[in-house]
């Protein structure tokens, strides 16, 4: 990736507002046609969005998009639409016990529900608030709940794939339980023992940069600084890290590149959240300073791994180590074309990564005085992701399709996404994540280009005295 290191979000105010006005009929118009009773929209197929039963992980996604729109355009219809979408429809999600996505659909529900409440949107009042806080408490307990300990002081929030299973995705599903520590929330489990949710959250961050991150320290041959692995795998009986694993990518020794965005945005928007936290609140085996050093040094490999090995516009294909990219010669030399025949690129990848560059950069700039330049390196990297995406042939133009992100790809080894008639690879199409993910990058470029920062998924609680 070649980054643009004079791009300025100012630059990209236009582009980020045309987002939201690409946004307003198709999302209307979804919100009008969706039958939930289908189940969740997941991917477009012909620029048709369609369910894809696995878990439904994609609803709050659906609702949460309406909201964000709300946000940045103050709206009332959508927050009228994302409001009762999420109280008809997500209370059976807050005790979902069978999932690690919590954090996907309830922070993006009514945690935004309840950043609207702290930030006064109109249309918002305190009986909103209380219902956001019941369900962020209920839900991030109940994410909590699927625990598997490791020794001596570690643990994880297992995968749907059963207790040895720690997903590298789940590191951004943590605000949950973020949310539900802010607002006094703890687990009670056998005996009436009281479990502190940001134990669980920092013990869960630190087991995922420990065995799904990499630094380069020969764990195994293909040991690269910054590459992760989607999946861990550990004996349960004894809590040994047995193998790396994947399901959506191409294999345990490459890297999904969706894994790596959720890497690098989750471990960089709990740094200041962490660091807002009292000393006393960490478990005594994780110190605060050696918890943010972690955390910071996961986010930092990730960011110089997407860095290195994505295409010079910094849209990368699916996995990094997909068997068709030796057909393509020196692919990083080049932009992403994702009108290829040999392997589909993932925007919506890059649009998860982009708002992890920003928030990381936006961290680094508070914290450095030694003008070592990785912050403006990762802020420039953010910006000009989201430039690329918010132009075609990544932002959907036409109001015939109803995604907003095109050349997404959700399941490539499955074979779930919708092949056009002619082509060897899925292209063209979007998805429920990555058309969220657009509008969440670009609220984040609309508060830079206003010379305010970034949007926080705990934005009132802190300042509230929570």
């Amino acid at each position: 990736m070649i980054v643009d290191m004079v791009i300025r979000a100012e630059d990209l105010r236009g582009k980020a507002a045309r987002v939201f006005a690409c946004s307003e009929d198709r999302l209307r118009a979804l919100l009008d046609r969706w039958d939930v009773h289908r189940g969740a929209p997941v991917i477009t197929a012909g620029g048709v969005y369609q369910p894809r039963g696995w878990t439904e992980w994609t609803l709050g996604f659906h609702f949460g998009s309406a909201l964000l729109h709300a946000e940045a355009t103050g709206n009332t219809d959508f927050l009228a639409r994302g409001k009762a979408g999420t109280y008809a429809h997500m209370t059976s999600h807050l005790t979902h016990a069978g999932i690690h996505d919590h954090g996907f659909h309830i922070v993006s529900t009514y945690g935004n529900i309840l950043r609207g409440c702290h930030l006064g949107w109109s249309g918002l009042d305190e009986a909103d608030a209380e219902r956001a806080r019941l369900a962020l408490a209920v839900s991030g307990a109940v994410q909590a709940g699927r625990w598997t300990a490791l020794a001596p002081d570690l643990g994880f929030i297992h995968s749907f794939n059963g207790p040895h299973s720690l997903f590298v995705d789940t590191i951004r599903t943590l605000r949950v339980l973020a949310l539900a520590h802010l607002l006094g929330q703890s687990l009670l489990s056998e005996s009436d023992a009281r479990v502190s949710l940001l134990h669980r959250l920092v013990r869960h961050g630190l087991s995922t940069a420990t065995y799904n991150v990499y630094y380069g320290e020969g764990r195994d041959v293909y040991d690269v600084p910054g590459r992760t692995a989607h999946e861990a795998v550990f004996n349960v009986h004894d809590g040994s890290f047995r193998t790396p694993a994947t399901h959506q990518g191409y294999s345990a020794y490459s890297t999904w590149s969706r894994g790596l965005a959720w890497a690098l945005c989750g471990f960089s928007e709990l740094l200041p959240f962490l660091d807002a936290l009292p000393a006393d609140a960490f478990p005594a085996a994780q110190p605060k300073d050696v918890v943010l050093a972690a955390f910071e040094r996961a986010a930092r490999a990730t960011a110089d791994y997407y860095i290195r090995n994505t295409p010079r516009d910094g849209i990368p294909f699916w996995d990094d180590g997909a068997p068709g990219l030796a057909a393509l010669g020196d692919w990083r030399a080049r932009d992403a074309d994702p009108y290829n025949d040999v392997e589909p690129v993932d925007s919506s990848a890059a649009a998860i990564a982009a708002q992890g560059f920003l928030r990381l950069g936006a961290w680094l700039l508070s914290r450095s005085s030694s003008g070592d330049g990785a912050g403006t390196l990762c802020t420039a990297a953010g910006l000009g992701l989201a430039s690329r995406l918010f132009d075609e042939p990544y932002l959907s133009l036409s109001p015939d399709h109803e995604g907003l992100l095109l050349h997404s790809v959700y399941h490539r080894p499955k074979g779930w996404d919708h092949l056009p008639p002619g082509s060897k690879i899925p292209r063209g199409e979007a998805s429920q994540w990555g058309d969220y993910h657009a509008r969440e990058l670009a609220l984040c470029v609309l508060r830079l280009a206003d010379g305010a920062s970034l949007p926080r998924f705990d934005e009132g609680l802190m300042t509230a005295g929570v």
